[in-house]
């Protein structure tokens, strides 16, 4: 498979800024992966589009997903958290603004950190960075790893709870920047660049697709009897790395942390050993599944790493329903929709997508797509 295949513009004022109002009213698209068809708008009886009062059709909205999923179907949620990885700091002697994003901990007891900094010439081995006027919080540069990767010595002598509350408390949530250097900061992205059954701290880029789940939904499909399987995928920022391979299988993906439990499997098998629907939340959630799935396609307990990179043509073991976003051309999310919808179908619906006044990106619209 072809970089090529993947590219496709996008304008600028396609990329959602804010979220939808309420979670659970953002636009969706339903995409039938079998018969092919695309649906975007309610229908009256006769299956006619229906109006609004200024003659425009009405779109379907994400709430709505409820409807196609019935007791004893499972959905799968990756629950992981994000925390506040992005702070600033200052270049010792020179005074430099550096921004750090903070990937992952490699040694508690050491407080060494994986980060990106940026901007990323102005960083060797052996600078100093200072975190606040006090100077309490202060990391020295230890090594290098990519291009913008660091390795970073947090100076701090107390105990791991203190510095983790000093840590978090200069850091933000690390909203994307072709957001914020657009609208700039919101106080409201605190709570809404987060999933409502996040609980496990670790990502650095939110499972975007499950923005779209509110507690009302979630009480009604509850209700309902469709069951909950929480996974978590520390998702990295690898969804946003330049691919510059044409030949997809010459690409190596970053590695992400994930675990997925004895109650997830049992929840997963119990719907496939009932032919019923398993729905994945978001190409997290499908990477990991198809990651711990058995030869028997069957989950299995899992707790690790994966690297596996999903792009099309691929046939999915585990889930046989997704919820995804619209995503940026030639990105890795981008490629493990194709790898689930199918190329063509999923190139198809992001032209539609284009003409029909979808939103695009973390906060954007959202797409259904079912095993029908």
């Amino acid at each position: 498979m072809k970089l090529s295949k993947f590219r496709f513009k996008l304008p600028e004022e396609k990329l959602a800024m804010y979220p939808a109002y309420d979670r659970d009213e953002a636009k969706m698209m339903i995409v039938h992966k079998n018969s092919g068809k695309i649906e975007m708008f309610e229908t009256d009886e006769n299956g006619e589009p229906l109006k609004d009062e200024e003659g425009k059709p009405v779109y379907i909205q994400f709430k709505r997903m409820i409807e196609f999923f019935e007791e004893g179907d499972a959905i799968v949620f990756n629950d992981s958290k994000i925390f506040p990885s992005r702070i600033y700091g200052t270049k010792e002697k020179t005074d430099a603004r550096i921004e750090v994003t903070l990937l992952r901990e490699l040694n508690s007891d050491m407080r060494l950190w994986d980060v990106l900094v940026e901007p990323a010439r102005k960083i060797r081995i052996g600078n100093k960075l200072f975190f606040d006027e006090a100077g309490s919080l202060v990391a020295e540069v230890i090594d290098n790893t990519t291009s913008r990767g660091r390795t970073l010595r947090f100076l701090y002598d107390s105990t791991d709870e203190d510095f983790r509350r000093e840590l978090y408390s200069l850091g933000e949530v690390p909203v994307p920047h072709y957001i914020t250097d657009r609208r700039g900061k919101d106080p409201r992205d605190g709570e809404r660049y987060q999933t409502i059954y996040a609980r496990n701290e670790g990502s650095v880029v939110v499972p975007a697709s499950g923005l779209h789940f509110s507690r009302e939904l979630m009480k009604r499909l509850e209700i309902k009897g469709v069951e909950f399987a929480n996974i978590t995928v520390h998702n990295s920022l690898s969804g946003f790395r330049v691919i510059e391979v044409e030949d997809l299988s010459k690409f190596k993906m970053d590695s992400e942390q994930m675990v997925i439990d004895a109650e997830a499997c049992r929840v997963v098998n119990k719907a496939l050993a009932e032919n019923r629907r398993v729905l994945c939340v978001g190409p997290s959630s499908f990477k990991a599944l198809e990651t711990a799935k058995s030869t028997s396609n069957t989950l299995k307990e899992y707790s690790g790493w994966t690297n596996k990179f999903l792009y099309p043509p691929y046939e999915s073991g585990i889930a046989n329903c997704m919820v995804c976003n619209f995503y940026y051309p030639e990105t890795t999310l981008l490629m493990a929709e194709g790898a689930f919808v199918g190329g063509e179908l999923l190139m198809e619906a992001y032209r539609k997508a284009l003409d029909n006044d979808y939103m695009f990106g973390v906060y954007g619209d959202c797409m259904l797509v079912l095993n029908d």
